[in-house]
């Protein structure tokens, strides 16, 4: 019997790459999100992006605002909007916790990935401080240093 090829088996579907370069992240937490399913069909092709996207509480609830998610090709008349706010699934106890620190330290929440967990769409939140310029020079020389030190052990 021949075997089957497997599927992409990666449950990441997008990814914020530029987030532990721009920012300091202090916790992370997981969350749901509410989607319609256009948006999830979009997402199993890996088309959008939550670079500028973060997470705002309002009325008791976390937004995640900025994300955008393509048009499912596929879709008819019934397609989303590629850029509305979406909803956070979080115990309330949790966002209320979140939303005093955002409020009180001045740190940001942003998302740091959306993957997929027993076939619902899960967002990885970062509560995050932002880095100086100096900050992040200072980094890059850092990964330099390491990189240049595991070439010398080779």
């Amino acid at each position: 019997m021949a075997k089957k090829e497997a599927k992409n088996t990666s449950p990441v579907l997008i990814q914020n790459r530029k987030a532990h370069y721009d920012y300091r992240i202090l916790e992370t937490f997981e969350a749901g999100l509410s989607l319609c399913g256009t948006e999830v069909k979009s997402l199993r092709e890996r088309t959008g992006s939550i670079q500028e996207a973060y997470c705002k509480p309002v009325k008791g609830e976390l937004l995640l605002i900025g994300a955008k998610i393509n048009e499912y090709d596929k879709g008819n008349r019934f397609n989303h909007d590629p850029e509305r706010p979406r909803k956070l699934l979080m115990h309330r106890n949790e966002i209320l916790r979140l939303s005093q620190k955002i409020e009180r330290k001045g740190l940001t929440l942003i998302p740091l990935k959306l993957y997929l967990k027993h076939g619902l769409v899960k967002v990885e939140l970062g509560l995050c401080e932002g880095k100086h310029t100096y900050d992040k020079s200072a980094a890059l020389k850092e990964k330099a240093v390491k990189k240049d030190a595991s070439r010398d052990l080779l």
